[in-house]
């Protein structure tokens, strides 16, 4: 098993020459309450942003947003995730200590028996042509 200085894995995990990480086969899942706070995250997640458990939980999820990424892409989010109760879409994240990797995600608005909101994000790896088009689009954003 191969670790970073952080002794989390990297098993799995293609770094590219310009700080991109690729990640076959790993679903990325993390839960946030209703102001985007995590409560929970999947091993992979904390792999593939190269962080630990404890320094994801309790911080809002917007710790891994990568600079790059436009904040019409986030109301896109929120406007959709409030009216229809899901988004789809491709988000460009940062890893701790460098690098960054895309995501195809799909947020889900749940409500428990109480009544409390939370948010449930699985994410996956995009294809190039997906990663390129996304790229496009948001270069015309602001």
């Amino acid at each position: 098993m191969s670790t970073n200085n952080n002794d989390i894995s990297t098993d799995g995990l293609t770094f590219l020459d310009d700080g991109e990480v690729l990640y076959n086969d790993l679903y990325l899942l993390s839960e946030t309450d209703e102001k985007g706070i995590i409560s929970y995250t999947s091993d992979s997640f904390l792999k593939v942003a190269n962080m630990k458990e404890s320094e994801m939980i309790g911080q809002p999820h917007n710790i891994v947003r990568h600079q790059d990424m436009p904040r019409a892409a986030f109301k896109s989010l929120w406007d959709d995730v409030q009216s229809k109760g899901f988004w789809t879409g491709y988000v460009k994240n940062q890893r701790k200590g460098g690098g960054y990797y895309w995501v195809y995600a799909t947020v889900l608005r749940s409500i428990d028996k109480s009544g409390n909101t939370k948010y449930v994000s699985i994410r996956v790896k995009p294809s190039r042509e997906d990663i390129q088009k996304a790229q496009e689009l948001y270069a015309t954003l602001d």
